[in-house]
């Protein structure tokens, strides 16, 4: 997503400063996934139905590519789900109204991604998203630096989620309008908007 010159936004502070402008108040947003140079997602992502960018299947170096990667997606007045890039491949056939692919997956059926270390050495400021037995997307973004194996059992034993997908590590930000929050830091990519509901919503 972008203001209307149609370049991507590239911070949160950005973001904060065109969104009045829209109808929604905004419950929180936070950095959304992998992304190139430009700040263009490097794999699937969908936005207000219109794809952006295809799945992505090739292999490589990086945490996007420490395989299995998934994709969070769903419609608005539906359930979130997230699934394996291999299983959103096969499975998934209509266009969802949002999607965006990122990796790796942290809780694969409720089972820690099997590359993962439980407790290793890498320790970074993350931010990733779960799905709930209902349906329900829970985001988590930690206050300080923590490692892959944490950050999955955070999803999967106190969260209760059986599938969760890492969003990004060290450029990992968050804006909380409520508390008066805008994170800064290095320029990011795709991001995540969450609106409140209003009256006409429910």
């Amino acid at each position: 997503m972008g203001p209307k010159g149609g370049q991507p936004y590239r911070s949160l502070s950005q973001l904060a400063v065109d969104r009045p402008d829209r109808s929604a108040p905004v419950a929180f947003a936070m950095n959304g996934g992998m992304f190139d140079a430009e700040g263009g997602p490097i794999g699937y992502y969908v936005e207000d139905g219109e794809k952006g960018k295809s799945l992505n299947t090739n292999e490589g170096f990086g945490n996007f590519h420490l395989l299995p990667n998934g994709v969070f997606f769903g419609d608005t007045n539906g359930k979130w789900q997230i699934r394996t890039s291999t299983d959103f491949e096969q499975s998934v056939h209509d266009r969802p109204d949002f999607g965006t692919q990122s990796g790796p997956m942290l809780v694969i059926d409720g089972n820690l991604h099997p590359k993962i270390d439980p407790d290793g050495k890498s320790l970074k400021l993350r931010n990733g998203v779960g799905i709930d037995n209902k349906g329900r997307a829970h985001f988590v973004i930690s206050d300080e630096p923590v490692s892959f194996g944490k950050l999955a059992r955070y999803f999967r034993d106190t969260l209760k989620c059986p599938n969760a997908l890492f969003l990004d590590g060290s450029v990992s930000s968050l804006w909380d309008p409520e508390h008066g929050r805008v994170d800064g830091g290095p320029r990011l990519g795709p991001l995540i908007v969450v609106e409140k509901r209003t009256k006409a919503d429910t």
